[in-house]
């Protein structure tokens, strides 16, 4: 079976442990995960995953049904044959000297529009965001001068349009009539 990378976003509780539940489902399936990033949501008390694996269709698609079992996922969609915007953002620590600081900001800077956030006379932090491949062609055009650290983000995704399938779902729960359960723990807390 031929694999491929996808994008699974998901809406979750913002809750201690969710994050651990659903990186051991997909240990639990045999799948390294690419990346994983999680943030804050639109709808307060929910959390936004984007997770990137490289797998086959059926694999990951059973992956994301186990996942949608788990109690606080709320929603999860395979967004990778839609129309998305993906970004990844990455800090790149470059070795330096006098005659080189002018060529690799030129090249940062002039050829791949990256900033140039730290500049010591030894060393060049550079931040750069975009999609995946041009992050690793900025890497791969770095390394001939010597890489000394490097931090990236991973994928992150949304959907193009006016309503992607987490904001639909998010609008549905900020609707929602409170509950008596809710109204009581609220009156409680005052």
């Amino acid at each position: 079976m031929a694999t491929m990378k996808h994008t699974l976003i998901m809406l979750v509780q913002d809750r201690p442990g969710v994050l651990n539940r659903v990186t051991s489902m997909i240990r639990r399936r045999n799948f390294n995960i690419d990346s994983i990033t999680v943030g804050h949501s639109v709808t307060p008390g929910f959390s936004r995953m984007v997770i990137s694996v490289d797998g086959a269709t059926t694999a990951v698609e059973q992956v994301r049904k186990q996942m949608d079992k788990i109690v606080e996922v709320v929603k999860i969609t395979d967004i990778t044959n839609e129309n998305i915007i993906s970004r990844e953002l990455a800090l790149i620590k470059v070795e330096s000297t006098p005659s080189t600081s002018q060529e690799i900001i030129r090249i940062a800077a002039d050829v791949f529009r990256a900033n140039i956030v730290d500049l010591t006379p030894d060393s060049i932090v550079i931040e750069i965001s975009g999609d995946e491949d041009k992050v690793n062609s900025l890497i791969e055009l770095l390394r001939g001068f010597g890489l000394v650290e490097l931090a990236r983000t991973g994928r992150i995704a949304i959907t193009r349009g006016e309503l992607g399938p987490l904001q639909k779902h998010e609008q549905e729960i900020r609707k929602k009539p409170k509950t008596q359960k809710d109204k009581k723990s609220k009156t409680a807390k005052k």
